[in-house]
């Protein structure tokens, strides 16, 4: 079983930075497509940054140009740099690993494991 842990979430001022991490542990067969979806109150969960073995990043369109996905395979880490953070940002923040149906593209993957997530708050 594999679990996943994000951190690096809190309440900032529009206009800063954050980083989400993102460890898995347990049995982990090796590098896999992960993403981070978002979630806002009241809204179904959204895919915004979708990163495969050795692909190139995908982003949704809102967070173009300010989220950057990124992992450490070595770390087991994957990895969400957010810049320039705006109020509709605020949300909880869930990473994924490995799909569970292949065929599915961007940003309607369906991933077997999730994280906890991780609340990004932004004040104006």
């Amino acid at each position: 079983q594999i679990q996943l842990a994000e951190s690096g979430g809190g309440a900032v001022q529009a206009g800063g930075n954050l980083r989400l991490s993102c460890v898995a542990s347990g049995y982990i067969p090796g590098p896999g497509p992960m993403a981070w979806f978002r979630q806002h109150p009241g809204k179904e969960r959204e895919e915004v940054a979708f990163l495969a073995s050795a692909d190139t990043p995908i982003y949704a369109d809102s967070v173009k140009g300010r989220f950057t996905i990124s992992k450490d395979n070595a770390a087991n880490t994957l990895y969400l740099q957010i810049t320039n953070l705006k109020p509709e940002d605020t949300g909880m923040y869930y990473c994924a690993m490995y799909l569970e149906t292949p065929g599915r593209t961007f940003p309607n993957h369906d991933f077997r494991h999730w994280g906890q997530g991780t609340q990004v708050t932004v004040s104006s």
